[in-house]
């Protein structure tokens, strides 16, 4: 017998080799009923996993992050089934869960078009109603490969060739379809739902990311477990579209982007004013907690890159270039540069905390096929900053960006959640040092009451981090923000301070962001608005319309009142009916419109309407005015 510890503290006798799916039917039918996946120590297994010694168990539900993975994962499985039942001659590449679904790369002379997918998602809802177990079992290599060669999937050989020699090799078969993988899975088709299970688009992907190999089409779908959370699904994804920050930064001439420069957005004049807007919200709010500014090269020597570590670890991201027979490159982020205004001059303990930012310019290169509006581009603003300080004032510090950060969100209406990424394979310095700024991370979280998560071995290469994830008004969540706490930067770049005691010492280093990339969070806070920017970000703020042309007169004079205040405002003064112009000024989601007819013109007043709250009523310019000011000066999220 072995020793069963439960979720609720109980333990529980069984016989060794029980699978976590009978445990759970001798606890009860619905925990068997709704259990999806299990966990074993902290390692996600499939419900037939048999136990074989005493440990830890919980059983994974469509609420649980592993429960749902196993879920969509199957769903990839019965995806690929169905593409091979229907077009048997299609080599399949990999299908894995992800986010808000599940995809499978696949390589077929058939192009999969819309009436293909409804073709697919018909067969896929076959499959589960059949209710196919899925079998897991192992192979050694050479029985793995010749498995492979017999089922003609090229692809999947060469991943099993890819794998190391000791590598356990698992495939699971569902009736005639068997597929490499390493699961976990449901135990049948037949847990999936049916009718909450949808194919939504088909793309292009390189095999493997690379753009050197073959082209294949990636099949995304989704799936729920209740019919009711995928109709929700779908609907959120419908309002996405109509916020598409791409559809709108075109309509509401905000940005471009041009064959002539992929990745590489063009700022209209109306994207401008969104982004100065922006930018100086940012230098208002960093100098009033004591941050200088500075600016450096957008190119510099390999050496440096030497120096910082990027050139062995960021290269195949960098744009580099000659300049005199030396090699140089084209600066994807902004802190090499900063370590070298720091090395101008001599530090004291006494200057410290040192917070210094750059809104630089920096370039990455991105591929073509990851290219998405502003949301991933290959040149982009970053609001970066540097703070240098003593071992003593790390925490302080954190706690002053992460509440910098708060506030900026706050404002726009953002709520977030936040994870403490750790040590990755791929990093330089000593673990010890990971382990105390990681330690400093949480302790200064845990302090300030912010609850947070943590994300194994995503750290950056020279230290820890925290990600705040923020949620937009649908639902979907982005990563912006970030501190990343670094204790190998300043001994890459021999940074030194005087201390108290008159020697030289290391300082500790933050590298932090708030909106992560500017041109990045202009995306995201259009869609958030839909494109109604608050008043004080808004492009255009009021908009006068005369209703005839004798009252052009009266209609500039009040634009110009209003500029003199600092407000951007238009006139329109076509010859069209007012009721169109009023509908013109809705579409451009302006906040306000001002309507001057003869009655206005005689009596002073102004006819105001909101883009929101339509008819206000009429006003005097003066009480207009004060309410804009009010309005700016609090920057609400406005009407």
């Amino acid at each position: 017998m072995i020793k069963i510890l439960l979720k609720d503290g109980k333990t529980i006798e069984v016989e060794k080799g029980t699978t976590c799916a009978a445990v759970a039917a001798d606890i009860s039918e619905g925990l068997a009923r709704v259990s999806l996946a299990a966990e074993v120590d902290g390692a996600v297994v499939g419900l037939s996993h048999p136990l074989q010694s005493d440990c830890k168990l919980r059983f994974l539900t469509f609420e649980d992050e592993g429960g749902r993975l196993a879920y969509r994962h199957t769903a990839s499985h019965v995806l690929a089934q169905a593409v091979k039942r229907l077009y048997p001659e299609a080599k399949l590449a990999i299908g894995p869960a992800i986010a808000d679904g599940f995809y499978y790369d696949i390589d077929s002379e058939i192009p999969f078009t819309a009436d293909k997918l409804e073709q697919i998602e018909a067969e896929m809802k076959k499959i589960i109603k059949e209710n196919i177990p899925l079998e897991r079992f192992e192979l050694p290599r050479g029985e793995a490969l010749a498995l492979t060669g017999k089922l003609n999937e090229p692809y999947k050989t060469e991943l099993i060739n890819d794998l190391p020699e000791d590598a356990v090799i698992s495939f699971y078969k569902q009736a005639a379809f068997t597929d490499l993988c390493a699961g976990p899975h449901l135990p049948s088709t037949g847990k999936l739902k049916a009718n909450a299970i949808k194919l939504t688009s088909c793309t292009g992907a390189y095999w493997r990311g690379d753009s050197s190999r073959k082209m294949l089409q990636r099949i995304y779908g989704t799936c729920f477990a209740k019919k009711e959370e995928l109709d929700a699904y779908l609907a959120r994804i419908e309002e996405a579209k109509k916020r598409d920050h791409r559809k709108l930064g075109k309509e509401l001439g905000l940005f471009t982007l041009l064959d002539e420069g992929p990745g590489f957005p063009f700022f209209l004049p109306k994207g401008m004013v969104v982004k100065n807007t922006l930018i100086d919200y940012w230098r208002e709010i960093h100098k009033k907690a004591g941050y200088h500014e500075i600016s450096t090269p957008i190119i510099l020597n390999r050496d440096l890159w030497q120096r910082s570590g990027h050139w062995g670890h960021y290269k195949n991201n960098m744009y580099t270039t000659v300049i005199d027979k030396e090699d140089f490159a084209i600066k994807p982020m902004n802190c090499p540069g900063g370590m070298l205004v720091y090395k101008q001059e001599m530090h004291s303990y006494r200057d410290f905390p040192l917070r210094v930012g750059e809104l630089g310019l920096v370039h990455r290169h991105e591929l073509s096929g990851a290219l998405h509006g502003l949301m991933r581009v290959r040149c982009f603003t970053q609001d970066d900053a540097h703070i240098f300080m003593t071992p003593d004032q790390v925490k302080d510090e954190i706690k002053g960006v992460v509440s910098i950060i708060d506030e900026v969100y706050t404002l726009f209406g953002f709520p977030y959640h936040l994870e403490v990424s750790t040590m990755p394979e791929d990093h330089i310095g000593e673990a010890e040092d990971w382990d105390k700024a990681t330690g400093t991370l949480i302790e200064a979280l845990t302090e300030m009451g912010k609850p947070y998560v943590i994300n194994e071995g995503d750290g950056a290469f020279y230290g820890p981090k925290i990600d705040f994830h923020l949620e937009d008004c649908i639902g979907r969540t982005w990563q912006c923000g970030t501190i990343q706490l670094d204790f190998q930067m300043p001994e890459l770049f021999e940074l030194e301070y005087i201390g108290a005691d008159g020697l030289a010492h290391r300082p500790v280093m933050i590298h932090r962001v708030v909106f992560g990339s500017i041109e990045r969070f202009i995306g995201i806070l259009t869609e958030h608005f839909a494109g109604a920017f608050p008043l004080w970000l808004a492009p255009v703020q009021v908009v006068v319309m005369p209703i005839t042309d004798r009252c052009t007169q009266y209609a500039d004079s009040i634009k110009d009142a209003l500029c003199n205040d600092g407000f951007r405002v238009d006139t329109d003064l076509r010859n069209e009916k007012i009721g169109y112009k009023i509908r013109e000024a809705q579409l451009q989601k302006v906040p306000y419109m001002v309507i001057v007819g003869d009655k206005e013109a005689d009596s002073g007043l102004i006819s105001v309407r909101s883009r929101s709250g339509g008819d206000l009523g009429s006003m005097t310019l003066n009480e207009f005015a004060e309410r804009l000011k009010a309005e700016r000066q609090s920057r609400s999220n406005g009407v």
